[in-house]
């Protein structure tokens, strides 16, 4: 299996993505940049609007140079064109004389169409059960393949290797790093407790990172965007990050959310237990990914919370809280 490749050029690996590459890449492939740039907020990749003589102008994504291997990347190409060609509204890479990934200099690109949007409210109950609905589609033709080049989600793989990492390059004060491996240690053999207690669930084609930044709402519909970390998972890991507040709450979000879902794809209730182990291993995964960034200029500038004591402080008491909500009760399932 091809996943991810070993990190390369990581303390500055978009230093020469200039706005001259930027229109050369766009150009090589039949386009006329009329030299409108416009950064969008991206920090794994680089992306950007460039316009275009007599056209309407499109989103350019570079891929962060070592992160996927080329055949991961053109696996979730397909996957978002096997989802759209199922009317399903996902912002796919543009095919170009047969190709969605292009080459320039040490750059891989693709070139998307401009969608626009807002973040979806999530405390109406029509959204979220239109959201339901939209990924019962999704998840109906995730189940139909499976991946070979993208990662699966795992306890190990967002879980245990990032705990490790963070404590062999001592990113944490001196004075935390007990604490904070005892603390994990916990967690990580209660969410392995947690997760048995979910049974023998099946996994599919995910997006991956579905939360309300990655959809764009806009007439009473979802259009997904960013498929850069689909995966084979859980179908709860595309839901759960669309629910919040009280238990009360969650449960009756959860409720709408899969009213209209289970018309187009069936939901094991056992995964309702994979809710918090998912919620703090994304909490894991997440520090050691802004961590081994760090030496990328954009990381620092937007994240500069990270590198202060008190950030660690907090969370190892975040965290403490995820000890005590992995030892509750599952959510319970209601449809009404």
């Amino acid at each position: 299996m091809s996943q991810s490749m070993p990190d390369q050029d990581a303390d500055r690996p978009f230093a020469d993505l200039t706005p001259d590459h930027i229109q050369d890449a766009v150009e090589t492939l039949g386009m006329l940049s009329d030299g409108r740039l416009l950064a969008l907020n991206s920090y794994e990749n680089r992306v950007w609007q460039v316009g275009l003589e007599d056209a309407e102008p499109v989103i350019v994504k570079f891929y962060r140079p070592g992160r996927w291997s080329s055949e991961a990347i053109l696996e979730e190409h397909r996957f978002s064109l096997e989802l759209a060609d199922a009317g399903l509204s996902v912002v796919a890479p543009r095919v170009i004389e047969g190709a969605t990934l292009f080459h320039h200099g040490s750059y891989r690109f693709a070139v998307f169409p401009r969608q626009g949007g807002h973040a979806p409210e999530l405390s109406q109950q029509s959204t979220l059960v239109a959201l339901g609905r939209a990924l019962g589609r999704m998840h109906a033709v995730g189940a139909i393949a499976t991946f070979q080049h993208r990662q699966a989600l795992s306890i190990r793989l967002w879980g245990s290797q990032p705990v490790q990492w963070l404590l062999e390059q001592q990113w944490l004060p001196a004075h935390l790093e007990n604490p904070f491996s005892g603390l994990c240690e916990h967690l990580l053999e209660a969410i392995e407790a947690t997760w048995a207690r979910a049974g023998d669930f099946s996994t599919i084609r995910l997006h991956g990172d579905c939360h309300p930044g990655n959809i764009l709402w806009r007439e009473n519909r979802a259009h997904f965007v960013d498929l850069d970390d689909c995966l084979t998972g859980p179908a709860i890991q595309d839901l759960w990050m669309l629910i919040s507040g009280e238990r009360h709450e969650r449960e009756q979000q959860l409720g709408w959310l899969l009213r209209d879902y289970r018309l187009f794809h069936d939901f094991d209730p056992r995964q309702l237990h994979l809710i918090e182990p998912l919620r703090t291993l994304r909490m894991l995964h997440h520090q050691a990914w802004l961590a081994r960034r760090w030496n990328d200029p954009a990381f620092p500038r937007a994240f500069p919370w990270f590198g202060e004591e008190r950030h660690w402080e907090n969370l190892i008491g975040q965290l403490r809280e995820q000890l005590d909500q992995l030892q509750q009760p599952a959510l319970e399932l209601s449809l009404n």
